[in-house]
């Protein structure tokens, strides 16, 4: 049975930085609410909205949920301000790079994402002020989710892992699946557990908090958080002796090199990439030809026709 974030636990990780009146608001939340929780958005001006599984809600003043969204509690610039305080620690320089990438990581590797007045520097973003709305990302962890796929991950006669790709459209659940993925085969249950190196650019993966993995991806596992795919996979294989690179959202010619080198050295490979099907895949040049070139032997195609992480199929090329 897959083992979800309890209500207390995002009680104390997300709602902490909020005011303490919105607190209030969103502690009136059922339990099966915030065991689907994914988004709490602040928007200067406009109500205070919460997505909760496929429902998109605003939250009234009087704390109940509706899908009437005129009635739903209008969030204030002083909430704003006071939720940007909270994040950074009352210290905005010390998070200039994370604000450039457009989200701050906090602990318990949830994610809020900026929304604001963005300065360019030579068609660079330099910094962000003005900040107008917000986007608290609830990271799910769901240790179990992955148990149904790991006897497919291995070769039945060699014992080899499978170069993997996981496959949805957004908001499916690819990053959990490759998450409890990575956790299982670092741990190694019930084969011996791997040397892993995660790439986690959009630190979604492992979720760190100051260099710290907030999520569990196993004992033997490395994190280069908030570096580049391309480049991480290179440090990857020259510094650290992986057996398995993990990365996310693979899609530009630069990933697929980056692959390829990791392949030629010996290192497995399992990532995600966005499409519906395989179909969609094969339309995307860059991973038709890795698919072409015969890189990745297993594809997990998701979707949440029955809530996010539905297994729609398992494609495998190969028959040992």
């Amino acid at each position: 049975m897959p083992v979800v974030s309890s209500p207390t636990q995002i009680k104390r990780e997300v709602l902490s930085y909020l005011p303490v009146h919105i607190q209030r608001l969103l502690y009136n939340l059922k339990v099966e609410d915030y065991q689907q929780l994914e988004e709490i958005r602040l928007r200067c001006g406009q109500p205070l909205v919460v997505r909760i599984g496929e429902r998109e809600l605003a939250v009234s003043r009087e704390g109940f949920l509706t899908t009437l969204l005129p009635q739903g509690y209008r969030v204030e610039p002083d909430d704003i301000c006071r939720v940007i305080a909270s994040i950074s620690d009352n210290s905005l320089y010390a998070f200039e790079e994370d604000i450039r990438r457009g989200f701050i990581t906090i602990p318990g590797g949830h994610r809020v994402g900026l929304a604001g007045q963005v300065i360019l520097k030579e068609q660079s973003i330099e910094l962000m002020k003005n900040f107008g709305s917000l986007c608290f990302r609830v990271a799910r962890e769901v240790k179990g989710c992955a148990d149904p796929v790991m006897p497919t991950l291995f070769s039945a006669s060699k014992g080899t892992l499978h170069n993997t790709l996981i496959v949805s459209p957004p908001r499916c659940g690819k990053t959990t699946l490759l998450r409890d993925i990575t956790r299982r085969i670092s741990e190694g249950s019930p084969r011996p557990g791997l040397n892993v190196v995660v790439v986690d650019e959009r630190s979604e993966i492992a979720g760190c908090y100051q260099g710290v993995p907030q999520l569990d991806v196993g004992p033997r596992t490395d994190i280069l958080d908030g570096c580049p795919k391309d480049i991480g996979m290179m440090m990857a294989i020259r510094a650290l002796s992986p057996q398995v690179v993990v990365t996310d959202e693979i899609g530009r010619q630069s990933d697929a090199e980056a692959v390829m080198e990791c392949i030629h050295a010996g290192v497995n490979i399992i990532s995600t990439a966005h499409a519906e099907s395989l179909e969609e895949l094969r339309q995307r040049p860059i991973l038709r030809k890795l698919m072409a070139d015969g890189v990745f032997k297993l594809i997990i195609i998701l979707s949440r026709r029955h809530g996010p992480g539905q297994i729609e199929q398992v494609i495998r090329w190969d028959a040992s």
